[in-house]
């Protein structure tokens, strides 16, 4: 979610692929043996989050967070790309790795987590929720709500918003939005 039409320079950095499952098999088919899935139940009771959280290979990421031990835990991602912010002060950062992309917004001398976005069905919510599950899937493991409008179903929750992006009542993106820009 980079504007590029800021000014200020932009840097793209192409790492190499690394994978980045929790589980060791490698295969991205299917649930049992490529599938990740976010652990805790999403709540603000997981590990004394305010909000959703997404967890990927034992990487707990929150919106908001300091970005740092996060992208490090992560590892290399496949491709990293930077643009001068323009509601902040210094560079919007984003990592993409297998299956979502992690976004960054520059607050003194640290980067925060503003956004994770699930790009594909190896990557799960807590709830079991992915790309593909169908609008009653989603209502069943989120049975609380939720605002609907302009083909999208949206939680908020600790100052950050969980969002569902669908198309003819499947979904096709899955959105952990920090509020900072709102």
């Amino acid at each position: 979610l980079f504007a590029t039409g800021c000014g200020g320079e932009e840097k793209v950095i192409d790492g190499s692929v690394q994978n980045i499952h929790a589980d060791a098999g490698g295969d991205t088919g299917d649930a049992e043996q490529g599938q990740v899935q976010a652990a805790g139940d999403g709540s603000a009771e997981h590990a004394g989050a305010k909000g959703y959280v997404f967890t990927v290979g034992g990487i707990t990421v929150e919106m908001d967070a300091d970005a740092a031990h996060i992208v490090e835990g992560l590892g290399e991602p496949v491709s990293y790309f930077e643009a001068a912010s323009c509601a902040f002060e210094g560079l919007d950062k984003m990592y993409t790795y297998n299956g979502f992309e992690l976004d960054t917004y520059p607050k003194g001398e640290k980067d925060y987590v503003s956004t994770v976005i699930l790009k594909d069905d190896t990557v799960l919510t807590p709830e079991g929720i992915g790309i593909g599950d169908s609008l009653a899937d989603l209502r069943q493991a989120y049975p609380d709500g939720g605002t609907e409008g302009d083909g999208m179903l949206v939680y908020e929750k600790g100052g950050m918003k969980l969002c569902f992006i669908l198309k003819d009542d499947a979904i096709v993106s899955i959105e952990y939005r920090s509020t900072v820009l709102d």
